[in-house]
C-alpha cells in the first residue's frame, strides 16, 4: 500500500493495530477521519487522551471507573454479600445489561492459562481472596466462560474459598461450552444469573 503522506501513513499503522482493524479498514477509518470537521475528530483525540490519562480500575472490584470506587460498588442500592466474580470489564457489562444482578462483581483481569503464561499471581485472586477473609460476603458467584481455562480458573478459586464459610455457585449452563459472557444474549444470560447452582454440583456434571 503506498502512501502519498507519511503523517497518513502513521495513522493508518496506528489504526491498524487495534483489534479486527486490517490495513484497509484501518485507511478508510483515517479518511473518514480527515472529511469530518476538524473540531470532531478533536473531540475524538481529547476523549481518547482523558481516557487514557484519568481511567482508574475500582480499588474494590477492579472494574473500569472515573474515580476511586466505581458506581457499582459505592451504590447502597446493591447487595454487598453477594460477589459476582467474571474475567474482565466486558463481562460486567454484560451482565449489568439484564438488570437480573444487585450484587457486586469481582473482575480477576484475565483466566489461568500457563500456555499463556497466566497464573493465578497475575491475576486479582489475592485481592478476592481478601474481600471473602473480612467475612462480609456470603455468596461468591463465578461467572467466568465455560472453556476450560474458564472452569481452571473456577476450581482454583474454590479450592482457596473452601476454608472460608461463604458460599459459592456457578452460573446455569444456559451459555454454550466455549462461549464468551459478552456474547451471550441478555435474556439467556439473565436467566443463567437466576439459575445460578452450587459450584459443587458444576463439578459433577
Amino acid at each position: 500500500m503506498n502512501f502519498s503522506s507519511k503523517l497518513l501513513e502513521n495513522a493508518v499503522n496506528e489504526v491498524s493495530q487495534l483489534p479486527g482493524i486490517g490495513k484497509r479498514t484501518a485507511l478508510r477509518l483515517v479518511l473518514h477521519l480527515l472529511k469530518r470537521p476538524k473540531s470532531q475528530t478533536q473531540h475524538l483525540t481529547q476523549a481518547l487522551n482523558s481516557m487514557v490519562e484519568d481511567i482508574k480500575l475500582c480499588k474494590q472490584c477492579h472494574n473500569i471507573s472515573d474515580v476511586e470506587v466505581c458506581e457499582i460498588c459505592s451504590s447502597h442500592n446493591r447487595n454487598q454479600e453477594i460477589v459476582c466474580v467474571v474475567e474482565d470489564v466486558r463481562d460486567v457489562m454484560a451482565i449489568e445489561s439484564t438488570a437480573q444482578f444487585k450484587g457486586l462483581y469481582h473482575v480477576l483481569g484475565g483466566k489461568i492459562s500457563p500456555i499463556e503464561g497466566v497464573g493465578p499471581q497475575n491475576l486479582t485472586i489475592n485481592s478476592l481472596i481478601e474481600k471473602v477473609k473480612s467475612g462480609t460476603v456470603k455468596e461468591v458467584i463465578f461467572a467466568l466462560s465455560s472453556t476450560m481455562e474458564g472452569d481452571t480458573t473456577n476450581f482454583y478459586i474454590f479450592k482457596q474459598l473452601e476454608k472460608f464459610k461463604v458460599a459459592t455457585s456457578t452460573i446455569a449452563r444456559g451459555i454454550s461450552v466455549g462461549d464468551e459472557l459478552e456474547y451471550a444474549d441478555e435474556i439467556t444470560l439473565g436467566r443463567s444469573i437466576i439459575n445460578r447452582i452450587p459450584f459443587e454440583n458444576s463439578l459433577q456434571s
